[in-house]
């Protein structure tokens, strides 16, 4: 899990002396401690507290920060190159960004398919009161669900969709891949998904390979058929 920035919860630099980190502690928990009535916040009063009791010990504070340095860099929020603000195609990309969230997680991982609201919120850079929409509509398509903790996964058909159309629609590849536009690769990678259940193609069954009586040629591409051939000569002496 990725661990909470102290630092920017706090507000200071990460190069900040103790007396910062006290005199800012002391500030916030002010601020938002239970008792203040007018800006009193009993949940953050406590992320206020975690921070400063970490970051005002320099052996875990030692430990946070090369914690934080093994961390892989945060993914922009996809709203910083979609467009989900305009109108009918705002509304679609938000559901295609929904889709391709939920299947690199379950494609990535498969025993543990479910992003929580929050995190859906966060990758999308897009506040949770304009998601109720977008899904609803994926839940009754069948293409989403939803757990009684708000979690949501992919379904194998929302699986079927994405892979279907992702050749087809330049937005989903972009945010499955972070690519700008389809590539040869991924749509060759994208057809070979989808006929994956196929069987390859075989030779035309016998019956459209019959040999045209008069003529004594394929009808598929006018070969010539000896036997055929040979009761037409005889025919003819």
């Amino acid at each position: 899990m990725k661990n909470l920035d102290y630092y920017g919860l706090l507000q200071i630099s990460p190069h900040a002396d103790q007396e910062t980190i006290h005199r800012v502690y002391r500030f916030l928990a002010g601020r938002f401690h239970p008792d203040n009535p007018e800006s009193g916040d009993p949940e953050m009063f406590l992320l206020v507290k975690k921070a400063y009791d970490v970051l005002s010990d320099p052996a875990r504070r030692s430990e946070y920060d090369a914690a934080c340095e093994t961390e892989p860099p945060e993914a922009a929020p996809f709203s910083t190159s979609i467009d989900f603000m305009d109108s009918m195609e705002g509304e679609s990309n938000r559901r295609l960004a929904v889709l391709a969230l939920l299947y690199n997680q379950r494609r990535t991982k498969p025993l543990a398919p479910e992003v929580p609201l929050n995190e859906v919120e966060e990758r999308m850079g897009f506040p949770r009161d304009y998601l109720d929409f977008t899904t609803w509509y994926l839940q009754k398509k069948g293409y989403i669900s939803r757990a009684d903790n708000s979690d949501f996964s992919l379904t194998a058909d929302g699986v079927d969709f994405v892979e279907t159309k992702r050749a087809t629609l330049p937005v989903l590849n972009k945010m499955l891949t972070g690519g700008t536009k389809p590539t040869s690769e991924n749509l060759r990678a994208a057809n070979e998904t989808t006929t994956s259940s196929r069987t390859p193609d075989t030779e035309p069954p016998t019956a459209a390979r019959t040999t045209d009586r008069r003529t004594g040629r394929d009808r598929r591409g006018g070969a010539h058929d000896t036997r055929a051939a040979k009761t037409e000569r005889r025919t003819i002496d």
